[in-house]
């Protein structure tokens, strides 16, 4: 079990911290994307990557993620120019990393894309992994949490499980994207849904157009 301490400057030249936790549902480009924008929005990312993704983001995106946290950081820096420890990597079991704790944690997570395994560990409080004690400590600081389920069709389980994390203020948002912008590529949709997410976290966007805007109509 790894339970070395991590050390990690308090660098106030960001905007936020966030937790973007990335497990093995289908979805990579999803995850892959909002990690872009909030990049570009000068947030302060730490990442938890369970080993699924790691099998379907080679699979999905050609995308190989380094084993190592601190190899991972630093090929997401890279790919992304992102700024030095802009992005930070824990290993599932790295329980002292901050977001394994209320009084460290950033108050704000998305699961993006969310399996229904670590879906129904959020839903039942437990916690075998860092991605669902950090959701956890979420929860209970009552911080924003945000997961993006991909699955179909939902079971009653799935179903159930969603409506415990409603009632208790967390946003489920399934990886639906919309048609009304009249998409024209792949990545017109992945926009549409990270766009919604930005929203949700209150982040400014341009990737995808509003109702009511698209085609430079307003709507009255």
């Amino acid at each position: 079990m790894q339970n070395t301490a991590t050390t990690i400057n308090n660098n106030t030249e960001f905007n936020q911290k966030i937790t973007l936790a990335i497990t093995g549902a289908s979805g990579s480009a999803y995850a892959l994307r909002l990690l872009e924008c909030l990049v570009a929005a000068n947030y302060q990312v730490y990442l938890l990557c369970s080993s699924a993704a790691r099998v379907v983001f080679d699979t999905e995106v050609g995308v190989k993620i380094p084993g190592s946290p601190d190899a991972a950081s630093q090929f997401f820096i890279d790919r992304l120019k992102a700024k030095p420890e802009q992005i930070i990597v824990f290993g599932k079991e790295q329980w002292f990393s901050p977001v394994a704790s209320g009084s460290a944690a950033p108050k704000t997570m998305v699961v993006c894309p969310c399996s229904t395994g670590t879906l129904a560990a959020i839903s039942q409080g437990m916690s075998d992994n860092l991605i669902e004690r950090a959701a956890d400590v979420v929860i209970k600081e009552r911080g924003q949490l945000i997961l993006v389920p991909r699955e179909t069709p939902f079971s009653t389980i799935h179903l159930q499980n969603m409506l415990t994390l409603s009632q208790m203020g967390v946003t489920i948002m399934p990886a639906a994207p919309g048609f009304y912008h009249q998409p024209e590529t792949i990545n017109d949709l992945i926009d549409f849904m990270v766009g919604r997410m930005l929203d949700h976290l209150n982040i400014e966007q341009a990737i995808m157009p509003r109702w009511g805007y698209q085609a430079g109509t307003v709507s009255t």
